[in-house]
């Protein structure tokens, strides 16, 4: 971080029950009350400070540059003392070298040519915004800061906040990661940080997946619902952690994923979907976070739709959100069905995979003791025929279930097993299933005149094809 000191003479204010004033042999005469402090100064020394005051740290900053006295400028403190000074004229109409010009000296060549100065001062905007925004802080950090993350790593030669877990160990001396400014940025205030990556996206000139990753560094930060381990950050403030402020930031980072397939994972999707319903934003969000999802769904595993329901410690509750699941298989569906490949064996690769998928998930929620067989029943029958060329996985899923659930009713167990297919089962698992107690009588017997029907079509060929022989051979 870069400092300017102005002045030579040492600081000579000093505190008197509640008052502040300089040590002088000249009585003061002129008072000035900022809150509950009163400055006792001299008209001659602050002409301009007689016009208002700004704030105690920034004012007392201004009166001390009018006595000479020495002060340490940086990007801590610049905003403030900037817009002090502004305020209260200090410009070069009042007096030749006044604090205004050598602040504006010191912004343009020592802050916006640092990385973090210029991070650390546009954080210190949110204070004094509409300030800032009007004598073009705000502007002209922003402009700095997505120039310096356009620039390629090898010729980035600032310091940066890069924490990712077995980054130091792996890292070599000269290598940048290319998302090396993901992690300052993920500080800033939620419209400052939107100007910022939609300035970058404009450009085209970075990777979608980079821009993917800045959105997920910053909603981690800012949404720890979504992470797994939520972070003890006792820091937050109410009003950082209030909901209103948690639902722009969602639907903000929804609003810049970008349009490029992948750029952001389907488990950082699932789990901003997830709190959807927390933060009650807006049905647009929803909708395109469902759109994405499924538009992704291939791309998850068996541990990414894993997630806990709303409320995982009531014991009314299902431990994982089951429903979320079949929204996002909903959405999946109904993008596949529209699409035209010029190979058709792409689309049944895809409904195949994910047919696997869901029926590695059913067996896994199965187990939920909670898990109502209305919403199992819906998931499983949520896939078309064709995503099942067989049915042993889905059957395995609901044995489970049914052990869980012994209690359940006949007209359940019925609800349940409406969607296996007989057919489809391998005869070991047909051999299970006709002497599987916990199966409803009538799907035991559908399986019991399948295997009849097939060992009386099995018989009857032998028989043709004896017959056939003993005619030709006659």
């Amino acid at each position: 971080m870069k400092f300017m000191k102005l002045g030579t003479r040492p600081d000579t204010f000093y505190t008197e029950e509640a008052t502040r004033t300089v040590i002088s042999d000249v009585p003061s005469d002129l008072t000035i009350r900022i809150n509950d402090v009163t400055y006792l100064l001299h008209k001659q020394c602050c002409p301009g400070l007689a016009r208002h005051s700004w704030g105690e740290e920034a004012f007392e900053l201004c009166a001390k540059f009018c006595y000479g006295i020495t002060i340490n400028l940086s990007a801590h403190n610049f905003v403030s003392a900037f817009c002090a000074a502004k305020f209260l004229r200090m410009t070069e109409a009042v007096e030749k070298g006044n604090l205004v010009m050598k602040l504006e000296a010191f912004f343009s060549s020592c802050i916006l040519e640092g990385w973090k100065d210029s991070v650390l001062t546009l954080q210190n905007t949110e204070k004094v915004y509409e300030w800032s925004e009007n004598l073009g802080i705000v502007r002209r950090c922003i402009e700095s800061i997505v120039d310096k993350i356009l620039t390629p790593p090898t010729k980035v030669t600032w310091s940066y906040t890069y924490t990712r877990p077995g980054y130091g160990k792996k890292r070599h001396q000269s290598s940048v990661p290319k998302d090396w400014w993901t992690e300052d940025v993920s500080f800033l205030d939620i419209d400052i940080f939107r100007c910022i990556v939609g300035a970058v996206k404009s450009t085209n000139m970075l990777r979608p997946q980079l821009i993917g990753e800045a959105l997920h560094v910053y909603a981690s930060r800012w949404l720890p619902e979504i992470t797994e381990n939520r972070p003890n950050e006792s820091s937050t403030s109410q009003e950082q952690d209030s909901p209103g402020r948690k639902k722009k930031i969602l639907e903000t980072t929804v609003g810049l994923v970008p349009a490029d397939k992948g750029s952001v994972s389907i488990k950082f999707l699932l789990r901003l979907l997830r709190i959807t319903n927390f933060l009650a934003v807006s049905p647009v969000t929803k909708a395109e976070l469902l759109r994405l999802s499924g538009l992704q769904l291939e791309e998850a595993t068996l541990s990414d739709l894993l997630l806990p329901a709303r409320s995982p410690n009531d014991h009314d509750q299902t431990s994982t959100d089951i429903d979320l699941v079949t929204m996002v298989l909903e959405s999946f569906l109904r993008q596949w069905r529209r699409q035209t490949p010029a190979d058709e064996s792409q689309l049944l690769i895809s409904i195949q995979k994910i047919g696997k998928l869901i029926d590695s998930y059913l067996q896994v929620v199965a187990k939920d003791t909670n898990m109502p067989v209305q919403k199992v029943a819906s998931l499983a029958e949520t896939l078309p025929g064709i995503a099942r060329p067989h049915h042993d996985d889905l059957y395995r899923a609901i044995n489970i279930y049914l052990k869980e659930h012994p209690e359940l009713s006949k007209t359940k167990k019925k609800q349940l097993c409406r969607v296996l297919d007989c057919q489809k089962l391998s005869p070991e698992v047909r051999a299970h299933a006709v002497r599987n107690e916990h199966l409803p009588l009538r799907t035991v017997v559908q399986f019991l005149f399948f295997e009849q029907e097939k060992g009386n079509f099995i018989t009857n060929k032998k028989a043709y094809i004896s017959r056939t022989r003993h005619l030709w051979s006659s």
